[in-house]
Formats: structure tokens, C-alpha cells, sequence
């Protein structure tokens, strides 16, 4: 794995959190930028310069044997536009040179999904199906981006199409491209071999995926019959992750054993969130908990940060620290265990406010800058990881390979 490329990946995660930060300042002291187009340049650079990235470079680590020099430039050339929205978003929000870098992300995006669908080699049909699921998804999800333009012309940022386009990007790279490549990326760490339980599982992944995007839908254009198709969904995601911990637990205590106890703790956490994130999707099927969830933009942030800090981002350090890019100090297990508590400290602080709201109790005694102390640890936390990354010497990982692989992606 190259070191390079993780290394942008994390600034790039760092650079996220910085932003985040500000934004949490924001409201114990002006500092001068547009709230609106500083929310913009934060998510862009968490979703498309950390995530997508970290993603980017292990699947073509894991999956693609013969590492082409293609994919070093178009790595490089993706980054190019989110270095191109990490400039423009903050000072214009969306406009001309934003959109611009944005599009040619997605392009971008476009090109590495063809050259995955030609490269990849697993014999594992069950990482074959997910990835090409996770692939798929990313692709759908870009159809909400395209809709942005019609939308704001023929109806106005204002408008259900607007917002529900906006939601159908966001549903499908959650829940459809980032936790199903994850997902991909620990099953051909467990080597888990194709069978009726895993099959299941996969179907029903699809399935919940695809039927829970009725609910974001309902809050613009509300209908009961949404609301039934979001409790199919529902309960086929509960069923999804019934058979997920039955398909991985064998395999998952195996693996397990092999790694440092920091590294167990990360996956712990990772999943630990993962199931909460269920959780708490499943409580959407009573209608008041749904509109709760909406109308209240504490529980909005909440959920959307336990998915990407803890969910996705947790993983995503699970796959480092077994890495031996990775060297275990005393300054990475303070990063680790500091990302946890900033996560943590984070969202009970934001459940806890949305709940007083709901009930008319207030804000929280200094709420505001409770709020951004607490979220100094995330960058302090991945500041950590950065540190270690340039201090690690070796450049190879312990984790398993595509077969035939013989060259080095750099």
C-alpha cells in the first residue's frame, strides 16, 4: 500500500476536521467566512478526499494485481480536484470553479469504476459480488448530483426535488458505496468463502439499502406508503445484520487474535457504531421518532457523524493500524484512543442537546464551546496518525493480497 496515498488521504481527513472545527467555533465567535460555504468545502473534502480516496487506494491494493501506473495519475488527478473544492467551496460555495472540480471528481470516479470492473481479480466470489455492488451504488448515487441543475431550474433550491435529489446522493454513497466497499474490504481480510448464509446477507443488504431511501423521501413528500416501504427496508437491514455477525463471527475471532489490542479496539468501535447506526435506523419506524430525526438538526448531525467518525471512519483505521505502515508508539495509541473519545464526547453532546430541545429544556450551559473543545480531539487525533505515518519506515502490509499481485502501486 502506498504511503504516499495514505498519507494525502489522512492530510486529507485532517484538513476535513480543521473545517469541522471551524465550524463548531463559529458559533462562540464570528470568524469571518460563510457558515453555508465552509459546511460545503467540510463535507466535500471528508467524503470525496478521505473516504473515497482510502477507499480508492485499497481496493486497488487488495483487488488489482497488476498495478498500472493509470492508477497513480488518476489517484493523483482526483486529489487535483479536491485540492480544486478545498479552494474554491469555502470563498464561493457552489459556483463555477466548484462545480467544475466537483465534476471532474465524478468523472474521475467514472473512469476508476471501468477500470476496476477491468482489472480487479478475486477469486472470491463473495468480495466480487460487494464490490461490484459498491461500485454500482457509487455510480447510482451521482444521478442525484446530476439532478441539482434541473432541480434549482425548474423548481428552486427550496423545492422536494432539490432535497431529495441532495438525499439520493448522500443515501447511496453511505449507505450503498462506503459501508458496502468496507464491508468488502473485511470479508477478503476474513477470506470468507461463498454460502447460502452469506447470500442472504447480500441480498438483503441490497435490499434495505435500496427500500430505506423511502424515508428521507417521505420527509419532503410525506406518504404513508413510503413509510411502509421504509419499514420493509428496515426490517431487511435488521435481517442483514443478523446474518452478518453470523457470517463473520467464526472467522472475525480468528482474525482477531492476530492483531495488537489497539487494533481489536478500533474494530470494536467500528462496529460497535455500526450496529447502533442500525439501531437507530430501525427506531425511524415509528412516525414521531422519524420526524424527531428531521426536525431537529442536532439528531441530523448526530447520525451523519456516527457514520462517517464512527462507522466509516473507524474502519478505515482498523485496515491502518494492522498495516505495518503503521509503527505502534505511545503517540498512535494517544491518536486512537483520543479519535474514540472526540467521537464519542461528540455525539452524546449532540443527542444530549437534541433531546432538551425536543422537550423545551434549552440550550446545555455553554453548549457551543463545550462542543468545540470536545471536537479538538478529533483533529488532534488523526494529527497522530499523520505523525506516525511519516515516522513508519515499512511500506508493506501484513493483510492479504489479490493473488498474482507483483508490482507496486506508488
Amino acid at each position: 500500500m502506498s504511503k504516499k496515498h495514505v498519507f494525502i488521504c489522512l492530510l486529507n481527513f485532517f484538513i476535513a476536521a480543521i473545517l469541522g472545527l471551524a465550524l463548531r467555533y463559529f458559533y462562540v465567535q464570528s470568524i469571518g467566512l460563510n457558515y453555508r460555504f465552509l459546511t460545503h468545502a467540510h463535507s466535500h473534502i471528508a467524503m470525496l478526499g478521505w473516504v473515497y480516496l482510502m477507499l480508492y487506494t485499497l481496493i486497488v491494493y487488495y483487488f488489482v494485481p497488476e498495478k498500472k501506473s493509470i492508477y497513480n495519475r488518476l489517484f493523483w488527478l482526483t486529489e487535483f480536484a479536491v485540492i480544486g473544492m478545498l479552494l474554491s467551496f469555502p470563498f464561493q460555495g457552489y459556483a463555477v470553479v466548484s462545480i467544475s472540480f466537483s465534476t471532474l471528481h465524478i468523472f474521475c470516479s467514472y473512469y476508476f469504476v471501468y477500470l476496476i470492473f477491468k482489472h480487479h481479480k478475486t477469486k472470491s466470489l463473495v468480495t466480487q459480488y460487494l464490490l461490484k455492488a459498491s461500485l454500482i451504488f457509487m455510480l447510482i448515487s451521482t444521478m442525484g448530483v446530476w439532478c441539482l441543475g434541473p432541480a434549482v431550474a425548474l423548481a428552486g433550491q427550496a423545492s422536494a426535488f432539490y432535497q431529495i435529489a441532495i438525499q439520493f446522493f448522500l443515501h447511496f454513497q453511505f449507505n450503498g458505496w462506503f459501508l458496502i466497499a468496507l464491508i468488502t474490504v473485511l470479508f477478503h481480510q476474513l477470506q470468507l468463502e461463498d454460502s447460502k448464509q452469506f447470500r442472504l446477507f447480500f441480498k438483503l443488504l441490497i435490499a434495505s439499502t435500496i427500500l430505506t431511501f423511502a424515508l428521507p423521501v417521505h420527509w419532503f413528500t410525506p406518504h404513508f406508503v413510503l413509510l411502509w416501504i421504509n419499514g420493509i427496508g428496515v426490517v431487511c437491514q435488521l435481517m442483514a445484520l443478523f446474518y452478518f455477525i453470523k457470517v463473520i463471527k467464526p472467522e472475525f475471532k480468528m482474525f482477531i487474535k492476530k492483531h495488537t489490542s489497539l487494533t481489536q479496539l478500533m474494530y470494536g468501535f467500528a462496529l460497535l457504531c455500526f450496529v447502533l447506526k442500525i439501531v437507530l435506523q430501525s427506531i425511524s419506524l415509528i412516525p414521531e421518532v422519524s420526524n424527531l430525526a428531521y426536525q431537529h438538526r442536532n439528531f441530523v448531525i448526530g447520525f451523519i457523524h456516527l457514520t462517517m467518525l464512527g462507522v466509516v471512519s473507524g474502519f478505515l483505521f482498523g485496515f491502518l493500524l494492522q498495516s505495518t505502515l503503521i509503527k505502534y508508539t505511545k503517540t498512535l495509541g494517544f491518536g486512537s484512543y483520543t479519535f474514540i473519545l472526540g467521537v464519542i464526547l461528540t455525539e452524546l453532546i449532540l443527542f444530549i442537546q437534541g433531546i432538551l430541545f425536543y422537550f423545551g429544556k434549552g440550550l446545555l450551559p455553554n453548549y457551543y464551546f463545550i462542543l468545540f473543545l470536545c471536537s479538538i480531539l478529533l483533529p488532534l487525533g488523526i494529527g497522530c496518525f499523520i505523525y506516525n505515518i511519516l515516522k513508519a519506515e515499512n511500506h508493506v502490509t501484513k493483510t492479504t493480497e489479490a493473488p498474482q499481485s507483483t508490482a507496486t502501486f506508488k
